[in-house]
């Protein structure tokens, strides 16, 4: 191996290795549940498409509670400490299926996806602590979001089986404690040099943030700091209100499950609709997207462009196949696109976060970041569920409408993006 080989995987480190892991298993395990849920929920349980966005709803808008203040938590009681107790919680969801009630697999559905919020900021920052070298977080994030969707993959190939082999979709459930279990064990290998806690800031910020703060302070003896800190401000607010306006498209995945259910009359191919859309985020993921964002500038051209405004397109996709009673082919380019986009912005948007915030408050730029995904995801997932039942077409066209305004808002950033790289040059 050469030494700019050795220099270029410097950050594949074991705590980087365990922490992706961690997020592999995690996949591996829940993505089975949330993947198999709306077919117990809608199909099984014969319960209307408008409860399974209420579900939903419940689940990401009280997960934006969980992500900010857990986030908030981690500070105090250490980032590593806080990740266990939440991937610990994660297996409720697990338990959903045990009983033919649905306020009941409601509940566990929510507790479970509640739990794996409260832990989400705290992985990032460990991730963050663990690449010090801010050039080579694309690949970190990439390499996580690889693992992390693939385990998804897995979970969606495995209950297709499960389902082939006419195994009941409770047992599926609760066998995903196991990989759960192993989850929650490679967090506890994670040694970030014995501090559980991210960079403990050495001075206090004089103001304090609010839900969709973050942005870095400036150094008092750099003459550039003011400019360099609205700039950062300007970007971080950005993203984050960007994040929160493609909350507001996102629809969990399970509506495309029975999209594809309901089309092919067929529950193996809604999961395996599902299944396309993991593949595809992992292999961006892991692939692509760091070759698209070797700079802050390319980050967000590449997360406006190739992210937010190609959800839109997939979405758009799906909702014409159903209305012009399209083949199987539409509606699974229709989900292929909407994977794309999903691993250029699961990949690049903390990325992004890391490099607009300043070390002692990157962790509440993460909290920040995934409560307004969660609160936006709230609304949609409402939304959806209601539009769903008036016509597959304008639930799938209001995720196209705001998704693509997502993108707009981030490419509105670029101008600001190319000044403050001026400025760092």
């Amino acid at each position: 191996m050469t030494k700019s080989d050795t220099t270029t995987d410097a950050w594949k480190t074991g705590n980087v290795v365990s922490i992706s892991f961690s997020a592999f298993f995690a996949d591996l395990g829940y993505q089975a549940v949330l993947a198999g849920f709306p077919l117990l929920l809608v199909i099984t349980l014969k319960q209307p498409f408008w409860e399974y966005g209420l579900a939903t709803a419940i689940s990401y808008g009280g997960g934006a509670l969980f992500s900010y203040y857990g986030a908030k938590l981690g500070e105090k009681i250490g980032h590593k400490k806080l990740a266990i107790i939440g991937n610990s919680g994660i297996p409720l969801l697990s338990l959903c299926g045990l009983l033919a009630n649905p306020a009941w697999a409601i509940g566990f559905l929510v507790g479970g996806w509640w739990a794996r919020n409260l832990r989400s900021p705290s992985r990032r920052v460990m991730l963050t602590q663990a690449v010090p070298d801010k050039t080579a977080r694309t690949k970190a994030f990439g390499f996580l979001h690889g693992l992390d969707v693939g385990g998804g993959a897995l979970a969606g190939l495995y209950v297709v089986i499960a389902i082939a082999c006419h195994v009941a979709l409770k047992w599926v459930f609760v066998a995903t404690i196991l990989p759960l279990a192993v989850s929650t064990y490679c967090l506890t290998r994670v040694d970030l040099n014995g501090d559980t806690k991210y960079l403990a800031p050495q001075k206090k910020p004089e103001n304090k943030s609010d839900l969709f703060g973050g942005a870095a302070i400036p150094d008092p003896n750099d003459e550039d700091g003011l400019s360099k800190e609205k700039l950062l401000k300007s970007l971080s607010s950005k993203l984050i209100y960007s994040s929160l306006l493609y909350g507001f498209t996102f629809y969990s995945t399970g509506f495309l499950v029975l999209t594809t259910a309901k089309s092919t009359d067929s529950k193996i191919g809604g999961i395996a609709a599902y299944l396309v859309v993991q593949l595809v985020s992992a292999l961006t993921g892991y692939l692509l997207a760091p070759r698209l964002a070797k700079n802050l500038l390319r980050q967000f051209i590449s997360l406006g462009s190739f992210g937010y405004l190609a959800g839109g397109m997939g979405a758009v996709t799906v909702a014409l196949s159903s209305i012009y009673h399209l083949d199987l082919i539409g509606f699974y380019l229709g989900v292929t696109i909407i994977g794309f986009a999903l691993g250029i912005i699961d990949t690049l948007e903390p990325a992004a976060m890391s490099l607009v915030s300043q070390k002692d408050r990157i962790a509440k730029g993460f909290g920040s970041l995934a409560a307004a995904r969660s609160l936006g995801t709230f609304s949609a997932n409402l939304i959806m569920g209601l539009l769903y039942g008036v016509g597959v077409g304008y639930a799938y066209g209001y995720a196209a409408i705001l998704a693509a305004s997502a993108g707009v808002v981030v490419l509105l950033a670029i101008p600001a993006t190319v000044r403050y790289e001026k400025l760092n040059s």
